[in-house]
């Protein structure tokens, strides 16, 4: 069984969708501390052929509490501000019509936590995909904070009966192979492809929000895009 775990982010690169895709089982490590000016609440989409931040404010937000205890600034101004600047960006792309009322469904939301508004942004997402991954929430089932780096998160493998752990290459130098072996679990990196495909007439820019992706592509060649990297 292939489980994969990493934090919450919003709208996140195809990368991550390429992971939730590859494992059984997707684990949102949601009961860590939050990082300020990190991916959480945050990416990119293509502004006038550049990367542009899409924001989602916070209330409060500190590296002193955690992911699942971050709330979400609902004033009533910014998702109608955020939903515009999507719609003037991409309103000439081939899948608007398709897929802004499925942004316009996120963003409009009612949740207000910020990891249980991800949780359900993602799995719309997957919906959309047609990607069937089980996704967990690590602060709802493993009770295991008084562990700390690779030791929790072999736990939570252990506890899932996983045997075959799955982290973006980014994780290289945070992960020994000898400590996941010795318990019986594979683990693996996902090197991420370079995805290309025709944004407007501007020079392609690679690993903005799933957003951009979805804006310019039908959903089957989404998937060939699912597929399009390297375990090592």
């Amino acid at each position: 069984m292939k489980i994969a775990i990493m934090q919450p982010y919003i709208f996140p690169y195809i990368g991550y969708f390429q992971l939730i895709n590859l494992v059984d089982t997707f684990v949102f490590y949601d009961d860590v501390n939050f990082i300020n000016k990190g991916w959480i609440n945050r990416n990119n989409i293509l502004v006038n052929g550049k990367p542009n931040l899409i924001t989602i404010p916070l209330k409060e937000a500190s590296q002193n509490k955690l992911i699942n205890q971050i709330e979400i600034l609902n004033d009533g101004k910014w998702q109608n501000k955020f939903l515009k600047t999507i719609e003037q960006t991409y309103k000439k792309s081939s899948q608007f019509q398709t897929v802004f009322p499925l942004i316009e469904e996120i963003i409009t939301q009612k949740e207000s936590n910020i990891s249980k508004n991800i949780f359900h942004s993602t799995k719309l997402i997957c919906d959309y995909l047609s990607i069937k991954t089980k996704l967990i929430p690590s602060s709802t089932i493993y009770q295991n904070t008084h562990l700390k780096a690779q030791e929790r998160i072999l736990d939570i493998c252990i506890q899932e009966k996983a045997n075959h752990y799955i982290n973006p290459q980014g994780g290289i130098e945070l992960y020994d192979r000898s400590f996941f072996e010795n318990k019986n679990i594979q683990l693996s990196f996902l090197k991420s492809s370079p995805t290309e495909y025709p944004q407007f007439s501007n020079t392609f820019v690679p690993y903005l929000s799933i957003i951009d992706v979805l804006m310019f592509n039908e959903k089957t060649t989404v998937h060939n895009h699912l597929v399009s990297f390297e375990l090592i």
